[in-house]
């Protein structure tokens, strides 16, 4: 009896080993005990990316076990210890760099020279041809109210086509909630999923500051980064001009001083820029309430790629008898990473620009494991749409 016992004892314990793990991390600020929203999970086993949510959640699940890697270009990175997972909600702190004061970066070059070689070496630097998995996730507001959710698992293939940054969508799982209305027009149809990649690789939001007229309606510093001393930001701002039909962004870029490399890019329309734009009222005229834009980029052994982006959108659209709100909210998260192509047949190539028009496809609960862990908030959106 005693050997049966043992050695069911042995399988249900092997079998236990065996089971995929749901892991929960939670990140916090050291000092003011915040969470810490925008942080680069890396699970060393496997090298899957993932990311904390506002929550400074993650919820990921592997068979076995792995240390994890923790970075964020505001932080010092830590590592932990697969043991050190043993609670159902393990709670890390995440410890500000020593260097605190925010000086101006004393330089002769101008900071816009700067940002022109940043972005030259940047787009040299990241790995072309390479293939991205990414998690894709949109929510969609009508009129003040969530209308219209979608997810999806994404395998992007990089290339290069007469010096240009090219990819190639394969949709591996997706689905949708919610009907938005009996009309559907454009603004309702979300991001462009390839032009959104290809414009990442190329720092296209960059452009303004390196066009000769536009960059001179912005002021310009260069500041040491005031919690990672391996960083600088520049800070590019509009030149306030009274009323104009310029809508300008203000900017934050992240670098890293020693590589040249982009490490984030972070735009957002200020109230003042909005408050200085004479509104249009002429129909289909569209008239921006919120623009916000972040790109994180990974420098990893050699390797240097699109980790996440986030944009946000919302404004109004003249429709002739009505004036509708539209409310867009985008992220991907790279969950994973790839020099090799794929291997696929032209019928598997996704041909829409966005998932707004795909079919549902469910093999796995790939949200689960997505990178991406939705907050309390979101997972209520979900389901009330749902």
């Amino acid at each position: 009896m005693r050997k049966i016992f043992f050695l069911l004892h042995i399988i249900v314990s092997f079998s236990a080993f065996s089971q995929t793990n749901e892991k929960r991390v939670i990140l916090l600020d050291e000092d003011s005990n915040m969470p810490i929203e925008g942080a680069v999970v890396l699970v060393l086993k496997n090298k899957q990316v993932l990311m904390s949510n506002s929550d400074g959640v993650v919820v990921f699940e592997l068979k076995g076990g792995s240390n994890l890697k923790v970075t964020h270009s505001s932080y010092l990175p830590i590592t932990i210890k697969w043991a050190a997972l043993s609670q159902e909600g393990n709670i890390f702190y995440l410890k500000n760099k020593l260097n605190k004061l925010d000086d101006i970066v004393i330089t002769s070059k101008d900071p816009q020279e700067i940002i022109k070689d940043l972005v030259t070496n940047s787009i040299k630097t990241l790995n072309v041809p390479a293939r991205l998995k990414v998690y894709s996730r949109e929510f969609f507001k009508l009129n003040g109210d969530y209308a219209y959710f979608n997810d999806g698992l994404i395998n992007f293939q990089l290339y290069k086509e007469q010096k240009k940054v090219k990819s190639i969508l394969l949709l591996e799982q997706n689905r949708s909630f919610g009907l938005v209305e009996e009309e559907i027009f454009p603004d309702l149809l979300g991001y462009d999923l390839n032009g959104m990649m290809e414009k990442y690789y190329t720092f296209s939001v960059l452009r303004p500051l390196l066009d000769d007229k536009i960059r001179k309606k912005y002021n310009f510093i260069v500041k040491i980064n005031p919690t990672n001393e391996d960083y600088n930001n520049i800070i590019a701002t509009p030149i306030p001009a009274g009323e104009t039909t310029d809508l300008l962004d203000d900017y934050k870029i992240v670098y890293d001083v020693k590589r040249k490399l982009i490490i984030e890019v972070n735009t957002m329309v200020s109230l003042e820029s909005l408050s200085a734009v004479k509104e249009k009222t002429e129909k289909g005229a569209k008239n921006i309430i919120r623009s916000a834009f972040k790109t994180q980029y990974r420098f990893d052994i050699g390797n240097y790629y699109l980790v996440s982006s986030n944009e946000e959108i919302n404004y109004t659209v003249n429709k002739g008898n009505e004036v509708k709100n539209i409310e867009v909210i985008n992220n991907l998260v790279t969950t994973n990473f790839n020099v090799q192509n794929f291997t696929y047949k032209e019928s598997q190539v996704f041909k829409d620009k966005t998932l707004f028009n795909a079919k549902d496809s469910i093999l796995t609960e790939y949200w689960n494991v997505s990178g991406l862990t939705p907050t309390a908030k979101e997972l209520e959106i979900i389901n009330t749409i749902k």
